[in-house]
């Protein structure tokens, strides 16, 4: 039998690892353990030899209920009463849909109002060419 290589998991900064794996490694990271944020995974790998190699990936974990604001941006310099719309909602039970809730409203945007300002003035500009040909 061959030297296997060991893997060794981390989360974050704790100095025991999650698991300790023979390489090749299938592996499936529970997240709703963890708390919702930033977070790393610390991959330690040994050779048959004791050589040692570290990869560190970031990643974050949302589990939670998922926050959606209207009205302010991040890093956003705001002044006087801001007008917001906030929704909270959670994935819920995969097995049952809820449709109350699941979506977030939202105001329509500056550009469909453009477009539709526009295509009424084409509209009225028509009509009114049409009727004043239909006239002579």
């Amino acid at each position: 039998m061959k030297n296997k290589s060991s893997v060794l998991l981390f989360i974050d900064d704790e100095p025991t690892p999650i698991a300790s794996f023979l390489a090749p490694v299938k592996f499936e990271l529970d997240t709703t353990r963890l708390v919702d944020g930033k977070h790393t995974l610390k991959i330690v790998s040994k050779d048959p030899n004791g050589k040692e190699g570290i990869r560190i990936v970031p990643f974050e974990v949302r589990n939670g209920p998922a926050i959606s604001i209207e009205g302010l941006k991040e890093n956003a310099v705001v002044d006087g009463v801001l007008p917001l719309m906030i929704n909270a909602y959670g994935k819920g039970n995969s097995s049952e849909f809820y449709i109350e809730g699941s979506e977030t409203p939202q105001s329509i945007p500056a550009w469909v109002w453009i477009i539709l300002i526009g295509f009424i003035g084409w509209a009225l500009y028509y009509l009114i060419t049409y009727f004043d040909i239909v006239a002579n």
